[in-house]
């Protein structure tokens, strides 16, 4: 039996339906991803769903004795409120009954307490909770309201899985969580045994956690098992025959149309059925809801910079004793697209900072390039006036918006221009407040790309933005001819869009020292992959300088000498390099088939074959390297 079915769903603010007819089960053990537009009603299902909203009309059942736990994208705690009693929330009930049975009431059924009480484990409610805050790092004595958004996002998932739910819903939970923190939540929901619905824009996140997508599209929920990629081919195909069968129809209704039209043949008693037809036709017409507009981005790169934008020499920053970039040396040039990867508060923000010339280094140089036109996209959205109207934001004091450099420019109404972000007119006057998180993201990039600009400094632009919005500011980002500083911690993103990486490695357990930035070639794939290389190496470096133990009191003997390499082994040393280099490339090239849908639709018995052999080609490369740095440290 299925743990959820929702049946014939309806839902609507105003004149705009979310819901219309919609449906869906979900069985144990399932996790399923939520997808679609932003405003499409994602949230509210899950409310729904949850418990804590309900439609105007249909059917939610449930399984009996369910439990359920919804996480809000933006938690909320009482004021003042310690970690540990956060926590303890989850377990509110088990919590009271335990008191209840201690105080030994006469008017309590203390059999009925105690049953309860044993059904929910309610006797070692501290120990879960300790064990819960364990489990996700945290500290149960400091104060919620002192914590920063990600870490809050933490005590809501540990007062969440406390609870120990048959059903965990989720909604945007990698939102404020740096790329460790969405890997580590990442493993921990692909080990969770309940049942999972989140609601997520992370590509990377969903095909590493999903086992089926359920796409919110036009009122209508559709089902698609299986990964990512899957889901967008099967889409792909979706659209195409939607589009085709809506031309035909369209078609038919132009030519009966005409029909009607030609008057006396038209008003026949033969004739009725086939105006009956078309009036059925008209209704089907009107009643039909379209695939809606894609956001149309365009980014003018402005007069073009010097070919250097930054050259940084040895360059430090130090806040009191605290070093957050130490002797950092890196040149950017034109047309550069560049990635800066680290947990929250490592200092990213301070790095950019230092590379525009709007903080001063405490050690070293930065040189800054000529002719730079910067426009920043800040991830608070402080760009914004929550009460100025839409029209106001993207153009103050005119209906006008100037696109481009003479001669080339060109001028656009407001309106238009709204409009080309999803943004209907009558919109135009309303407030910014009135807008949800991924609709201000996507009218702070429509006043960005108003103006003219050379340099992109984007701050976690990707939070609330949808898929469909994710992808094309991709391609728009893959084209600009100016220079990109893209802080994310959406992997594809950064994988689809920068060229190189600056990473923040200042984790000793990776052989770091704090205020340690390096530069790579490359995304986050690439650099996730070079830094693995770095441990192993690190390891076998370990392993050959580890002190032999001393046995007895005999005297240390002399260190023997390098052991000479075999003729075979010799042959082998220089072979390694080649083989790894053979490795990586056939690496990539799996990896690439396995991102194309094509595979999917045009040879799915061959996907699981293919991930087989990429998953044994990285345990080749890792035995690989670690045999070349053995034969060299010989």
């Amino acid at each position: 039996m299925a743990l959820l079915t929702l049946t014939d769903a309806h839902l609507a603010y105003g004149h705009v339906p979310l819901l219309d007819g919609a449906a869906m089960a979900l069985e144990s053990g399932e996790r399923v991803a939520l997808i679609g537009r932003n405003g499409a009603g994602k949230s509210s299902l899950l409310k729904i769903l949850a418990g804590l909203d309900k439609p105007d009309d249909g059917v939610l059942q449930l399984q009996s004795g369910l439990r359920r736990v919804y996480v809000a994208q933006e938690p909320v705690f009482a004021p003042g409120v310690s970690v540990f009693d956060a926590v303890a929330e989850g377990v509110a009930e088990a919590r009271a009954l335990r008191e209840r049975f201690e105080r030994h009431d006469p008017a309590d059924d203390l059999d009925a307490v105690q049953t309860r009480l044993e059904a929910l484990d309610g006797w070692t409610w501290e120990q879960r909770v300790a064990e819960s805050m364990q489990r996700l790092q945290l500290d149960g004595s400091a104060i919620v309201d002192s914590l920063s958004g990600g870490t809050k996002k933490r005590v809501a998932l540990a007062q969440a899985l406390v609870a120990e739910p048959e059903l965990l819903l989720l909604d945007e939970p990698t939102n404020h969580l740096d790329i460790d923190a969405i890997e580590w939540l990442q493993s921990l929901l692909m080990a969770w045994r309940g049942a999972l619905v989140f609601v997520s824009h992370d590509r990377a996140f969903i095909d590493a956690v999903a086992t089926r997508i359920v796409e919110l599209d036009r009122a209508q929920l559709r089902s698609y098992p299986g990964s990512f990629a899957a889901y967008e081919a099967t889409k792909a195909r979706e659209l195409e025959d939607e589009a085709l069968a809506n031309a035909r129809a369209d078609k038919l209704l132009a030519q009966e149309e005409v029909w009607v039209r030609q008057g006396v043949e038209a008003r026949r008693t033969r004739s009725v059925g086939r105006v009956g037809r078309l009036v059925k036709l008209r209704e089907q017409r009107a009643a039909r809801r379209n695939v809606l507009g894609q956001v149309r981005l365009e980014l003018d790169a402005g007069l073009p910079p010097g070919k250097i934008v930054a050259e940084l020499k040895n360059v430090s920053m130090h806040f009191g004793d605290k070093a957050l970039i130490e002797d950092f040396t890196a040149t950017i040039l034109r047309g550069d697209k560049v990635g800066l990867i680290g947990p929250n508060g490592c200092g990213k923000t301070t790095l950019l900072k230092l590379i525009l010339g709007e903080l001063q280094p405490t050690r070293g140089s930065v040189r800054q390039g000529t002719r730079l036109q910067v426009a920043y996209f800040d991830q608070m959205r402080a760009a914004l006036d929550l009460n100025a109207t839409l029209g106001d934001t993207i153009s103050p004091g005119s209906e006008w918006i100037e696109i481009g450099q003479p001669p080339k420019m060109t001028r656009k109404h407001v309106m238009s221009y709204l409009g080309d972000f999803l943004f209907a007119p009558e919109r135009a006057r309303a407030p910014v407040r009135t807008l949800s998180g991924g609709e201000r993201n996507r009218l702070l990039l429509a006043r960005l790309f108003a103006l003219p600009a050379n340099v992109l400094v984007l701050d976690e632009p990707t939070n609330d933005l949808d898929i469909d919005t994710l992808e094309l500011l991709e391609e728009l980002l893959q084209s600009y001819d100016g220079t990109v500083f893209l802080v994310s911690h959406d992997r594809r993103f950064l994988d689809n869009v920068v060229t190189s990486t600056i990473a923040w490695e200042g984790d000793p357990a990776w052989g770091g020292r704090p205020g340690l930035w390096r530069e790579y070639e490359g995304g986050y794939e690439d650099w996730k992959r070079q830094r693995e290389r770095t441990r192993v190496a690190l390891a076998a470096q370990a392993v050959l300088q580890a002190p032999k133990a001393a046995v007895g009191v005999a005297p240390p003997r002399p260190a023997a000498a390098p052991t000479k390499l075999s003729y075979k082994e010799q042959r082998e040393l220089e072979s390694l390099p080649g083989r790894i280099e053979a490795l990586e490339a056939e690496q990539k090239t799996l990896f690439e088939r396995l991102a194309s849908p094509a595979l999917y639709t045009e040879a799915p018995q061959e996907a699981a074959a293919l991930q087989a052999r990429h998953d044994a080609i990285e345990a080749e490369l890792m035995q690989s390297l670690e045999r070349w740095e053995a034969l060299a440290a010989r």
